[in-house]
């Protein structure tokens, strides 16, 4: 039976890059070596990481000025690096979710934090829209997607201020006026490689204006000056997002993920919308195309384990939702083929259908 996997990280990723770099790890290119067992230093590795910082930077039109760093870890790393490299005076934060209130949580040992808006007050099921950013911020923090409670910024916000954004879990999924921002950060497991790597796109010319002393490995400066080599980075991961960004490069680039993305998201909301045993979380303007949250509709909350051993027995695997929201939640990154959205679809209309 196939299996469609709607995990929310680690997520599924497209079957030839699995393939590709289930073979590296065995032999890397003919060498008679494992891609693990390679230095990060040596001649093999050196053009793995300058492709994929190549494509990186073509696939989302990063201009000159920029620079593109895959370091160890995942975003919650860069909660506390970003403040440290950005945060002089005062930082803005939207808070929008889990994610976003550990960002500016971490941003509070670096300085002053404005919350420009919160929708802690409907359980972070819309995006807030009119809210006021200090003139005098450094920065204004984003997430763009939250994974949790399936809401997603769909197209780059007008800010007064440099934006900084966590783009962990929609990375590669839309075009990104990268001029926007002085940085783009994220971990890689959702949409770009296996976990424990993380993703920088970073204006070079912003750094270097707090008066605080960085420590070196904390520093993005120093990361630049060694090609995200000051430490060891994770190798396979860097191969595996190689491979992945050849894949949506080769599939039409950002443009086409976003069209496969809403086409993907419009099968699964309208199904939600139309069937009575389910209804959805987040505020229909905001709904992201990469989580779709749902729950059971008042009257049926007690079929909730009955759906997901009937989803799971059509092959419709890991849509239990988060904790904090409960129900189930279909993570739809880029990997996702459309078939899989139909499949889940179709389980619920089969199991209305069968009660």
């Amino acid at each position: 039976m196939k299996k469609y996997n709607f995990n929310a990280g680690p997520s599924m990723l497209p079957r030839e890059v699995v393939e590709q770099t289930a073979s590296a790890v065995l032999d890397y290119d003919g060498t008679g070596l494992s891609l693990m067992e390679l230095s990060h230093r040596s001649a093999q590795f050196k053009p793995i990481l300058d492709e994929a910082r190549a494509l990186l930077k073509e696939l989302l039109d990063v201009p000159a000025g920029y620079q593109v760093l895959f370091l160890g870890g995942g975003a919650s790393m860069h909660f506390c690096m970003v403040p440290f490299n950005f945060l002089n005076g005062k930082a803005a934060y939207l808070n929008t979710g889990t994610w976003a209130s550990k960002a500016m949580k971490e941003a509070k040992l670096f300085g002053e934090v404005v919350e420009v808006a919160s929708s802690a007050d409907k359980a972070f099921s819309y995006i807030p829209k009119a809210f006021v950013v200090p003139a005098d911020a450094d920065y204004l923090h984003v997430t763009s997607n939250n994974t949790i409670y399936g809401t997603q910024l769909r197209k780059d916000i007008d800010s007064p201020v440099p934006l900084i954004a966590d783009m962990s879990s929609d990375i590669l999924s839309r075009p990104v006026d990268v001029v926007k921002y002085n940085c783009i950060y994220g971990g890689a497991q959702k949409n770009l490689a296996q976990s424990g790597l993380s993703f920088m796109i970073v204006k070079e010319s912003a750094l270097g204006k707090v008066e605080r002393a960085i420590p070196s490995i904390l520093d993005y400066r120093v990361h630049i000056a060694n090609g995200s080599l000051f430490n060891t980075p994770p190798t396979l991961p860097i191969y595996t997002a190689l491979c992945n960004l050849r894949w949506v490069k080769e599939q039409g680039g950002v443009v086409e993920m976003e069209r496969r993305a809403r086409e993907r998201a419009i099968v699964l909301y309208d199904e939600i919308d139309s069937n009575p045993l389910f209804c959805g979380t987040a505020a229909a303007e905001d709904r992201s195309y990469m989580n779709i949250d749902f729950v059971m509709a008042p009257g049926y909350e007690e079929l909730e384990d009955a759906f997901a051993t009937f989803a799971a027995e059509r092959g419709v695997v890991a849509i239990k939702g988060h904790r904090t929201v409960g129900g189930f939640r279909a993570s739809c990154y880029n990997a996702m083929p459309l078939e899989g959205a139909q499949a889940l679809a179709n389980c619920m209309k089969d199991f209305k259908n069968s009660i």
